[in-house]
Order: C-alpha cells, then sequence, then structure tokens
C-alpha cells in the first residue's frame, strides 16, 4: 500500500495532494481547450473544475488494484499539471502513468521531472513490473516524454475507438522494472 499524505520535493517541483485551495489554479488549465483535447472529458466548467477538484483529493492511496494517485504539480506556489499512477493489477505487477500540464509550463522540463517520479513510486515503493502510458498519436509532447524516459512504443492502434465524435488512434509505451532500474532516471534522477 500507498498513501501520499506529505509532499514529495524534486529539484524544482512539489507533489503533493491535491488541496481546495487548488481550486482556481486548476481552472486555469482544466478550462482551456489545449488541454481537453486529447482527454476524454472537454475543457471543464467552474462547476465541473470543483467536482473534480473533490474527487482528485481523495485520490492518494493505492490500497488496491484499480486505485488510482493524483498528485498535484507545484511549481513555485501554482499548480501547474498534475500526475497519476493507477495500479492496474496487483498480480501482474502492473500499472499505469499520465500527467497533464498547464500548456504555458511546457517545454521547461516539468513533465518530465514528474513523471520521473510517478515512475519511481510505481516501481520503487508499489513494487510494479511494468508502467504503461498511453496517448494520441497526434499529442507529440507526451509520446516524446515517454520515449525521453526511455519506454518502449509498443503498440499503435489505429482509429479503435470513437473519441469525440471521430475515429481515434492511441499509443501505447511500456516500461519494466528492470529497464527502469538501469536507467539514468533510478541511478541519477536530475532531469
Amino acid at each position: 500500500m500507498i498513501e501520499i499524505r506529505d509532499a514529495i520535493r524534486t529539484r524544482r517541483l512539489v507533489l503533493r495532494p491535491f488541496e481546495a485551495a487548488d481550486e482556481d489554479d486548476m481552472y486555469a488549465f482544466e478550462s482551456l481547450p489545449e488541454v481537453a483535447r486529447y482527454l476524454y472529458n472537454g475543457p471543464r466548467s467552474r462547476a465541473e473544475n470543483a467536482a473534480e477538484l473533490a474527487r482528485r483529493q481523495k485520490l492518494t492511496v493505492l490500497r488496491d488494484e484499480g486505485d488510482a494517485l493524483v498528485l498535484a504539480v507545484e511549481a513555485d506556489g501554482r499548480v501547474i499539471g498534475y500526475v497519476l499512477l493507477e495500479w492496474l493489477s496487483e498480480r501482474h505487477r502492473q500499472g499505469e502513468f499520465g500527467f497533464v500540464f498547464h500548456p504555458g509550463y511546457h517545454g521547461q522540463g516539468y513533465a518530465s521531472e514528474a513523471a520521473v517520479e510517478m515512475l519511481r513510486i510505481g516501481f520503487e515503493e508499489l513494487g510494479l513490473h511494468r508502467v504503461i502510458g498511453r496517448c494520441d498519436p497526434r499529442n507529440e509532447g507526451s509520446w516524446r516524454l515517454m520515449e525521453r524516459l526511455g519506454m518502449r512504443r509498443e503498440a499503435y492502434f489505429v482509429e479503435s475507438e470513437i473519441f469525440k465524435g471521430e475515429w481515434g488512434s492511441e499509443l501505447h509505451y511500456a516500461l519494466l522494472a528492470t529497464e527502469w532500474r538501469a536507467s539514468r532516471w533510478a541511478t541519477a534522477p536530475e532531469v
């Protein structure tokens, strides 16, 4: 079991459970069409944002398969995005991670720094054997980040689902615990 109560500090970031005071910072990116473009939800209204914030505040424990850990990513006192880790299978020691960031903070290495920490939690604390990541092929920033982290592209599902009213495709990436332990991220996590 993993429970996050206290902040996790990286070189430039704080990863922590969401708080009620994060509502405005969260809305600043959750309401943007470019953020929602590759997510299953649309841009969030104030009411939708508040409801999602209340839900995320409870996602601080990985106790059983199916549980998800969602952490706010803070830089310079502002929440600039979030990272998540879902426990997919206890028996097969599988997990999935993801990340969403305010576009004003893209290209500065923040997503890499936060993603490395979520992989560390998955492999080193939860004892996962394999972590996957998925994204829309048009979301170049996401798949490039997964490749920089050493994840292997395992599948390209072409027009595999109806996504926001049209056929959507999906890329699947994965990293094994042995690959994580051999990576520069596990041995020297500076991004």
